[in-house]
């Protein structure tokens, strides 16, 4: 399964080429092929018709499907030796520069592929011309942590376990524990799913919470696991987790809009009474400090108790 931007970008490259010999594909066995699901396999031929030789249409992709099978109709007339060279405007030079330039920076982008991309960009350079120096003066920054990111993507590529330090804000504690990577994913942050052997369960580690990273000889092997469908967030509450009720005044609506609920009643003074469930009710005290006079916890008991003392603490350490 992909498991970031730069592993999709080589899925659907190498995608064009194998549905180009394979005409009428099955559904089911491309998405075995390239290790991903079917649901997943349909995102990107949502994608592949929107690309072509030109950002302004003409001749793009017409890839479709039947939902049982894989259809490009016009896979000879791109690949034509007739086929036009490609001209490129101002604006699209400048774009695909921009972008070339960026993603070369990326940090798990394997070598060879930044050697190549580098080669590519000089050659669009020198073919944009008065284009190439408008993009030099733009630039793009993705959101990475740098030595992290390229180890996990090193290590699930070499199917390697890594060591992490790990810093928990819901507990406030850094914990040491040898995970197998399952896969790298961007939801808001990026994530690392894998195998927790500390916990014996598969979990979930936000990339700038790693304190310090660690590839070990060690194989990864993960038991099998179901990959979860992240389209509806990271953060998917099931039936049989913990009830949680928070009230919040007028300024702390926007709960109603970053979390799952179950239920959210309006209250006489504008705000609302959140109820919604979550696996790990502690991780909810982080939310109680952020919300400071604009709400509060009010069941469970217990974690309402805590995050006052959470809150009494916070105030003690700057002196007030």
């Amino acid at each position: 399964m992909a498991s970031n931007a730069i592993d999709q970008t080589r899925r659907m490259l190498s995608l064009v080429t194998y549905l180009r010999d394979r005409p009428g594909a099955r559904i089911d066995d491309v998405a075995r092929a390239f290790g991903i699901t079917a649901d997943e396999l349909i995102s990107d031929l949502d994608v592949l018709p929107m690309c072509g030789t030109s950002f302004r249409g003409g001749d793009l992709l017409e890839i479709d499907t039947d939902g049982e099978r894989i259809w490009w109709r016009n896979a000879d007339a791109l690949g034509s030796d007739t086929a036009q060279p490609l001209r490129l405007a101002s604006d699209e030079a400048t774009a695909l520069l921009v972008a070339a330039r960026a993603v070369a920076t990326l940090p798990g982008l394997r070598e060879s592929d930044r050697d190549a991309l580098q080669r590519a960009t000089a050659k669009l350079e020198a073919a944009a011309g008065e284009s190439a120096g408008a993009s030099s003066r733009l630039s793009v920054t993705f959101e990475s942590e740098g030595g992290v990111f390229a180890d996990v993507d090193r290590a699930i590529a070499e199917r390697r376990r890594l060591w992490l330090r790990y810093y928990s804000p819901a507990r406030d504690e850094l914990t040491e524990r040898e995970v197998d990577p399952i896969r790298l994913f961007a939801v808001g942050h990026t994530y690392l799913e894998g195998w927790c052997r500390l916990s014996e369960a598969r979990r979930t580690f936000r990339l700038d919470r790693v304190a310090e990273i660690k590839l070990l000889d060690e194989p990864a092997d993960p038991p099998p696991v179901e990959l979860r469908d992240l389209s509806e967030g990271l953060v998917q509450p099931a039936a049989e987790d913990p009830e949680v009720v928070i009230e919040v005044g007028p300024g702390g609506r926007w709960v109603a809009e970053y979390y799952p609920y179950d239920s959210a009643e309006e209250l006489p003074d504008g705000g609302l009474r959140v109820t919604l469930r979550t696996p790990d009710p502690a991780s909810l005290r982080r939310l109680a400090l952020r919300l400071g006079r604009d709400g509060r916890i009010v069941a469970p008991r217990e974690l309402a108790e805590n995050a006052k003392e959470a809150a009494r603490l916070a105030l003690a350490a700057y002196g007030e």
